[in-house]
């Protein structure tokens, strides 16, 4: 597993052992950062189920601002950890180990912030897509111009519209189907 480009392209990463950790492959990184785009300077970004935290260290290396990384696993908040320092990042990345089951808990100030783009890659076939959509599209935590990428099984389906946010594409890469969501402003009547 590496970093597929910007500032740290190339850069090999810690990877888990065992079948308990599913990082996105090297291939759907690159594939997803092509579509989104290169240049991420300034953005502030989460990354929900982090893993490895590849997906954030990816948007660190294109520029990004900052990452709070969000995980459950003790295994993904070590691996984030030590990926963070080996790309020399640990002032630019947040880790918190927090359930992301039943949404996202408020509580921390980091969460306080609005961020300009989310991955999600919770585990697949669980329905946490659109209960997390729907959370950080009301509760403020994402700005108007936000995206969300989410990662989920081929066979899924995610809704068009959820909370704030708007089905744009969605594309397969093997077993990994990839949805592009953006904000979508409420219809204004005068």
């Amino acid at each position: 597993m590496r970093i597929t480009g910007g500032q740290l392209k190339g850069r090999v990463l810690f990877s888990p052992r065992g079948m308990q950790i599913r990082p996105t492959s090297d291939r759907v990184r690159e594939a997803i950062f092509n579509i989104i785009g290169q240049d991420l300077s300034g953005k502030r970004v989460l990354d929900l189920f982090a893993g490895t935290g590849s997906m954030g260290l990816e948007a660190l290396s294109r520029g990004a601002a900052c990452v709070l990384f969000i995980d459950s696993s003790a295994q993904s908040v070590s691996l984030t950890e030590k990926n963070l320092a080996l790309c020399g990042h640990q002032d630019s990345g947040t880790i918190l180990r927090k359930d992301l089951r039943k949404g996202i808990c408020l509580d921390h100030p980091l969460l306080k912030q609005e961020y300009d783009l989310a991955f999600l890659d919770p585990p697949y076939r669980k329905s946490f897509i659109p209960l997390l959509l729907k959370h950080i599209s009301y509760n403020g935590i994402l700005s108007t111009r936000s995206s969300v990428i989410a990662e989920s099984g081929k066979t899924e389906n995610l809704p068009p519209l959820c909370g704030n946010f708007e089905m744009l594409d969605s594309r397969l890469y093997g077993d990994t189907k990839v949805s592009f969501y953006g904000y979508r402003a409420e219809v204004q009547i005068s």
